[in-house]
């Protein structure tokens, strides 16, 4: 009875998994929660992608390669994110393993706001032009 209720307490299972009792449990579900993020993030970003390069290049007049141009640049950041989303969950599974914390790069934080800042600036003058 001993053995089955230490087995029971104890933070993990056999196979290193956090069981339902560990307080750590909501923290590899919160690392989930934010991975599943960044692939919201990089499915939105292939929609704006297929809006910009395919759809909005149909109903305006003028040129359709600012368009494409754009579209291909919004799909490129959304390869980015999920990429780097998914290196991002191993970095942070692996943290939990080892009972620390993976600080997201502050330069990655920076060139993915650039990306975004630029894109968007992009698109506003686009919409502002008329081609």
């Amino acid at each position: 009875m001993t053995a089955r209720r230490d087995r029971d307490e104890s933070s993990t299972t056999d196979r290193g998994e956090a069981n339902a009792r560990d307080p750590s449990r909501r923290t590899w579900l919160a690392a989930e929660r934010t991975w599943l993020a960044w692939w919201r993030t990089g499915l939105g970003a292939s929609a704006v992608a297929i809006a910009v390069g395919r759809v909005l290049p149909g109903v305006t007049g003028g040129s359709h390669l600012p368009f494409k141009l754009l579209g291909l640049a919004y799909g490129i950041l959304a390869v980015a994110i999920l990429a780097i989303g998914a290196l991002r969950q191993a970095h942070v599974a692996e943290a939990l393993r080892r009972g620390s914390y993976d600080a997201l790069s502050s330069p990655l934080v920076l060139w993915l706001t650039a990306g975004g800042v630029g894109l968007a600036l992009a698109t506003l003058a686009l919409i502002a032009v008329d081609l």
